[in-house]
């Protein structure tokens, strides 16, 4: 099984406002689907909970790692870390990065979630499993969002 989950997008939107879409923490959480506590800040924890439906119980906590405007964003956080009663703080993060450039049509965004193989072996396959399937749906959602 893979260490990684890569996922590509063409989106009909020029790259400053996908850009804004992936960095200001509001809209990200409109697409996204989590309510964050404030603005993203490199080097600093981002903290809030997921709104979607069936996972409201799921908080958000990310370590922005890079915005590096209009390119790259990136940030780490625990995959997949959805029991409120386990502490995952102790587990080595994955790594998100969003990564933009130009396209003919827009946008071209490419998602690349890293690091699953640091995961305790119990884990690991379910995480890896489920956020394939989650940034499947996440892509679907920023280019709904930014194409609008």
């Amino acid at each position: 099984m893979s260490d990684r989950i890569e996922k590509n997008i063409e989106l009909n939107a020029p790259v400053e406002k996908v850009w804004r879409a992936l960095t200001d923490h509001l809209a990200f959480g409109e697409w996204f689907r989590v309510k964050l506590d404030g603005p993203f800040v490199p080097g600093k924890v981002s903290t809030g909970h997921i709104t979607y439906p069936g996972y409201e119980h799921v908080k958000w906590h990310a370590t922005v790692k890079a915005m590096d405007a209009p390119r790259l964003f990136s940030f780490t956080w625990h995959p997949h870390a959805i029991d409120p009663d386990v502490d995952y703080s102790d587990e080595t993060p994955t790594l998100v990065e969003f990564r933009l450039q130009p396209s003919a049509k827009g946008t071209r965004l490419t998602v690349t979630e890293s690091g699953f193989d640091a995961l305790p072996a119990h884990r690991r396959d379910e995480a890896l499993r489920s956020n394939d399937g989650g940034w499947d749906e996440q892509i679907m959602n920023i280019k709904t969002y930014v194409e609008r």
